[in-house]
């Protein structure tokens, strides 16, 4: 575990992140109930140290990198799965408060346990679907960002996530090298939503930043299973 925590020093550095003792305390209990959990159930398929921390906790902080978030703000991740990028900014921002969406159970109860393991009392987890609570009123338009990391193409994503922001907020999809290429067919798409492009910045990992201009228009989310079916 010393070994662990001293690689995970060391990259956050050299990445530009600076973690306190507390920070490394917290990220060495998540690496070792994610290895352990996923003995159990299928969380993810890296289980190398280097690759855990560079493709899982650094890759998840790169928004931190081009955004500026307020404190206090109110964000969910879109299919967190693992908990990544949620609750590994999280840990980077105990300011900011996070919404934790996944729809598989096992995931899920993985997330409430290692939220509170790590003494998250305001990471709220919600096993459901995104076109299920993009109708909730507890949950429509009323996050200030959105993540999602992995899920779907951006299309699709774009419907699960921007009804779930408030005008002025914003949505942000972590792509790899197709992003130029979802970006393009996502124009329609994002514009019926309420969205538009703000930037791409990309460095290896692609993140596309969109602002929520409008509201949602009330027959989006389509219902389950439609987005990805049929992207709009």
């Amino acid at each position: 575990m010393k070994d662990f925590t001293h690689l995970l020093e060391k990259r956050m550095k050299e990445q530009g992140f600076s973690v306190d003792d507390h920070q490394l305390a917290q990220f060495g209990i998540y690496y070792r109930e994610l290895k352990d959990w996923n003995a159990r159930i299928n969380l993810t398929s890296l289980t190398d140290d280097l690759d855990i921390i560079d493709k899982h906790f650094v890759d998840s902080l790169l928004l931190i990198r081009h955004e500026k978030l307020k404190q206090g703000l109110r964000a969910i991740d879109v299919g967190s799965g693992a908990g990544f990028p949620g609750l590994a900014i999280k840990i980077y921002r105990p300011d900011t408060k996070w919404s934790l969406l996944e729809s598989t159970g096992k995931k899920a109860t993985f997330l409430r346990h290692i939220a509170a393991k790590l003494g998250f009392e305001d990471v709220h987890v919600i096993n459901d679907r995104a076109e299920v609570i993009g109708r909730s009123p507890e949950h429509r338009e009323q996050y200030d960002l959105a993540v999602a990391r992995c899920v779907a193409r951006l299309p699709v994503l774009a419907e699960y996530c921007l009804p779930l922001v408030s005008v002025g907020g914003k949505f942000v999809a972590y792509k790899g090298q197709e992003a130029e290429a979802e970006v393009a067919e996502s124009e329609s798409a994002i514009k019926k939503l309420g969205g538009r492009l703000e930037r791409l910045e990309k460095n290896g990992r692609a993140l596309i930043f969109i602002e929520k201009i409008i509201e949602t228009p009330e027959n989006y989310p389509r219902r389950t299973g439609v987005p990805k079916k049929r992207p709009l």
